[in-house]
């Protein structure tokens, strides 16, 4: 099995929008694709400096070339949406994990 882990550091300004954009269509979205048969979606316990939240999306599914597959035909534009809507208010970063 395959984690796509998305760990995203949102400014205050925009977090409440963030969250119900997240949920009521960026996520779906990604679900819609087939790629994936599962997600989680957390915030990270700590305190920031700035005060900021971290947010982590992960996604679940069963091999490395659907989520190749993912990279290919979905993620560019999925992640321009994302981009265009917070700039650099909702900050991403990225990991591939494997069950071992």
């Amino acid at each position: 099995m395959i984690l796509y882990n998305i760990t995203i550091n949102v400014t205050p300004d925009i977090e409440e929008d963030f969250l119900s954009w997240m949920k009521s269509t960026h996520i779906p979205e990604v679900l819609e694709t087939g790629i994936f048969h599962e997600h989680k979606f957390f915030r990270l316990l700590h305190d920031s400096e700035d005060g900021s939240t971290n947010y982590c999306i992960q996604y679940f599914t069963d091999s490395m070339e659907q989520m190749m597959e993912y990279e290919k035909k979905h993620a560019s534009i999925l992640r321009a949406k994302t981009q265009e809507r917070y700039r650099d208010k909702a900050v991403a970063f990225r990991t591939l994990l494997e069950t071992i």
